[in-house]
């Protein structure tokens, strides 16, 4: 036995197993490889399959009889027609849908071109006044002598963490008139300086690029200020002792070194402002000004699902837009020009003087816009929750929407005060529940994901890994919700129930729009560690998972914290990304989304405010637990 066993060792076929099988193990022993190759099987499948159902199902025809296509169409767009058939089937392959949006002139201009035209006129004008607004304020706060850095610093971030379609809540309260014929009593503007502000000012194109633009100025803030932090003044000053003038040295020398900065900001703010959908709801229905995620969502929910495989081609497009920034971004910034701004030669950063009495002026005048759009949606939706009729500060104030047991509003809908509402509590602990939920699942993976990515980045498996986990944060928010929307269909889940099972698909769906959060910032703090720390351990033969506890844990608390806690906020503001999933009374924001369409105006303003309150105190709780704030490294936390 023991002879016939040596002898088949001694085969070659034998000893190429043995030597797979040995490396094999070997690879796999190593914890960082292990979770590489679990998390690229799992996010290829989160990702790609259901992209695959997205695209199928806007290749099907979505209903018997309801499509019909004269014998032209039906002969150059599907291969199985013959010329007796005058309706597409459902279920079976057509390229109708795509047709009918791109070109079909009947339906393709209002439902596709024009919306489109409008997505990139809001999205342009919303990349210039955050990169505008946001540059100017980091500007100041890190290259002159202004006061009150510390406190512009702490409050500028405020319009991103609040959700973006309550600053367009707040600009409807803010400019809408009576003239306006969407309001009796007018708004705060109209009540404070008895000036009516013309209508394209309150819906349409501007308010919804301006509310778009001051909710992504922290991203710009950030991104161009940090920077001019780190930008060797030395540079510029060179420029000066050469006369050259200060608006060339601006755009030859300040304008390159700010260059990945400027596209990462673009990128950023164009892409999340070409899929928002709250926004444009808010302020553009009642003018029917319609951007193509709400036209999507209009093709799929509206005219009996006729048009529901042209919303699926919408959403596509929405996704492979976001693609495209990202693939600009990389041949702007990852291509072979340099873009060097700390050379370690002088670490000196020259701050403009404005003056003794200038820099009081600069700071005061700054300080007065930054509390407006910080503080000014909190205040203006108290105001309205004590008012009985939204503007009309006549009729005094009162806490009916607040304390009343009593049926306020509209009497048919049933609210009661917002502290005896049920319906509001039953949402909240909703949204708690899913924050907790994704914030712990996606801060897991993150963590998993940024430390094995840190240990294998100059592999390919690593590489890919980063790239796919990063992905979802260029998909729409709406169009995730629509490609999940369609797998819990196929699962047998409905979408619009409030079951246990529509809550773990949005569950999944939050975990993958989330991790890209969680793992950057993890892969940021690995990236810190060397790996004799861990390599210490593992000499001691102490187990991964201890080493990850006892070791690599405590000395990255803050950072690996903030992968739990970040994605936990982001969801408790979150609309877009459930649109299409759960109840109007499953979550908070949907619920209080849903309160726009009632006519009860102070409960959903004291709604609002609450929302707003909750999300600035786990935001602090953040910063006080972890010590993280988006506005330090930048100056924002100089006197």
């Amino acid at each position: 036995m023991s002879a016939a066993f040596t002898n088949k060792e001694r085969t070659p076929f034998f000893k190429v197993v043995r030597r797979g099988a040995t490396k094999t193990f070997t690879f796999l022993g190593v914890p960082a490889n292990s979770i590489l190759i679990m998390f690229a099987v799992i996010l290829l499948i989160l990702n790609v399959f259901p992209f695959i159902s997205l695209l199928v199902s806007s290749l099907t025809a979505s209903g018997k009889g309801i499509v019909p296509v004269d014998h032209w169409e039906i002969d150059v767009w599907n291969a199985w027609a013959d010329g007796d058939r005058d309706y597409l089937n459902a279920g079976q392959f057509t390229f109708y849908n795509w047709w009918s949006i791109l070109f079909n002139s009947k339906l393709a201009v209002g439902n596709f071109w024009l919306p489109l035209a409008r997505s990139l006129l809001v999205s342009i004008f919303a990349c210039i006044f955050a990169i505008a607004f946001g540059g100017i304020m980091a500007f100041l706060i890190t290259r002159t002598n202004m006061p009150f850095k510390k406190f512009i610093g702490a409050v500028f971030i405020f319009p991103y963490i609040m959700p973006q379609w309550t600053l367009a809540l707040f600009w409807k309260n803010f400019f809408v008139t009576t003239a306006s014929g969407f309001s009796a009593f007018g708004g705060e503007f109209q009540a404070l300086t008895h000036i009516m502000v013309p209508n394209w000012m309150i819906f349409g194109w501007f308010p919804i690029a301006m509310v778009l633009g001051l909710h992504y100025t922290p991203f710009a803030y950030i991104l161009i200020g940090g920077a001019l932090r780190n930008m060797d003044s030395n540079l510029e000053e060179a420029a000066t002792i050469l006369n050259i003038p200060r608006w060339k040295r601006f755009t030859k020398v300040t304008v390159p070194m700010l260059k990945p900065a400027l596209f990462s900001t673009i990128l950023l703010v164009f892409s999340s402002a070409m899929s928002s959908y709250s926004v444009p709801t808010t302020l553009g229905n009642p003018v029917q000004f319609y951007t193509l995620a709400t036209r999507m969502k209009g093709l799929i929910e509206g005219s009996g699902g006729r048009n529901i495989g042209s919303g699926y081609a919408v959403a596509i497009v929405l996704i492979l837009i976001g693609v495209v920034m990202l693939i600009m971004n990389q041949l702007q910034t990852g291509s072979r020009k340099q873009f060097t701004t700390v050379t370690g030669k002088s670490g000196q950063i020259s701050k403009r003087n404005l003056g003794k009495i200038g820099r009081w002026i600069t700071g005061g005048v700054v300080c007065f816009f930054v509390a407006i759009t910080c503080f000014g949606p909190m205040i203006s939706f108290f105001l309205e929750s004590l008012l009985p009729n939204s503007g009309d500060f006549s009729s005094g104030l009162s806490f009916k929407a607040w304390i009343s047991k009593e049926p306020i509003g509209n009497a048919s809908a049933g609210y009661v005060g917002l502290l005896n509402e049920k319906r509001v509590w039953s949402s909240l602990l909703g949204s708690f529940g899913l924050s907790l939920a994704c914030g712990f699942f996606a801060g897991l993976f993150g963590l998993l994901i940024g430390y094995a990515v840190s240990r294998k980045r100059k592999s390919v498996l690593g590489a890919v890994v980063n790239n796919v986990a990063f992905f979802p944060y260029l998909m729409p928010s709406v169009a995730l919700s629509l490609i999940f929307m369609l797998v819990a269909t196929k699962l047998g889940v409905p979408a619009s129930s409030a079951t246990v099972g529509i809550f773990i698909v949005m569950v999944v769906v939050g975990v993958i729009k989330y991790i890209p959060f969680a793992s950057r910032t993890s892969l940021n703090a690995m990236l810190q560690l060397s790996a004799e720390i861990e390599e210490a351990g593992l000499i001691m033969h102490i187990p991964w998972w201890k080493r990850m506890t006892h070791i690599i844990f405590p000395i990255q608390k803050a950072a690996i914290i903030s992968g739990f806690l970040l994605p936990f906020i982001s969801c408790m503001r979150e609309l877009d990304l459930f649109v299409f999933l759960g109840s109007d009374y499953f979550i908070l924001t949907r619920f209080m989304f849903m309160l726009e369409d009632t006519g009860v105006a102070a409960l959903e303003n004291a709604a609002n405010f609450l929302l707003i309150v909750i999300i600035l105190a786990a935001n602090y709780l953040v910063n006080f637990l972890t010590g993280a704030s988006m506005d330090k490294g930048i100056g924002g936390s100089a006197k």
